[in-house]
């Protein structure tokens, strides 16, 4: 395979807002987060249902189910992936965990987002609150489905016009594949 020098070249900003950047490598052109912010990805179970999300996203100008997630490190504050897993879980969904699993840093759309996340998987689960984010800037339903449902809820979901997030597929591999 021969190699491309394009990939060699330092970035170049074609632009940056306050969350996105666009960058270019010779002829390749991808986005990122500014600042280099990484995400973390939460797969929790309480009492045998997986813990969801859905939230409107502007990126695909409507709802989307996924996996609870944040950013870490975006306040500022040198929060760990572990403190900012337990965090968004508890502000997402109003569950709360006593341990997290680090499982590995993955990239979702590489061909055109650097943009990368680690997941993580949380143990000793526990109901603390409503959940729902952050008020005033997040609108978030919890959905709390049994693992032998989850295919028929996220076929429903998908139905009735709600996106569905890549990372799902984690849990829905089972269905999937058999």
């Amino acid at each position: 395979m021969s190699h491309d020098p394009d990939l060699d070249l330092p970035p170049e900003t074609m632009w940056a807002g306050r969350f996105v950047t666009a960058q270019r490598k010779g002829k390749w052109e991808y986005a990122g987060r500014v600042g280099g912010i990484r995400a973390v990805v939460v797969l929790a179970q309480h009492d045998g249902k997986w813990i969801l999300v859905e939230q409107p996203r502007a990126a695909i100008g409507g709802p989307c189910l996924e996996l609870p997630a944040g950013l870490v490190g975006d306040h500022g504050d040198g929060a760990t992936v572990e403190e900012t897993a337990i965090k968004e879980l508890e502000e997402e969904t109003g569950f709360t965990a006593g341990r997290v699993e680090r499982l590995g840093d993955f990239h979702a759309s590489p061909g055109m987002l650097s943009e990368s996340f680690t997941l993580v998987r949380v143990h000793d689960v526990r109901r603390i609150g409503e959940g729902g984010g952050v008020a005033g800037e997040e609108d978030i339903t919890v959905h709390l489905v049994a693992g032998d449902d989850l295919a028929r809820f996220v076929a429903a979901r998908r139905a009735a016009g709600v996106a569905v997030d890549v990372k799902l597929l984690l849990p829905l591999a089972p269905f999937l594949l058999g």
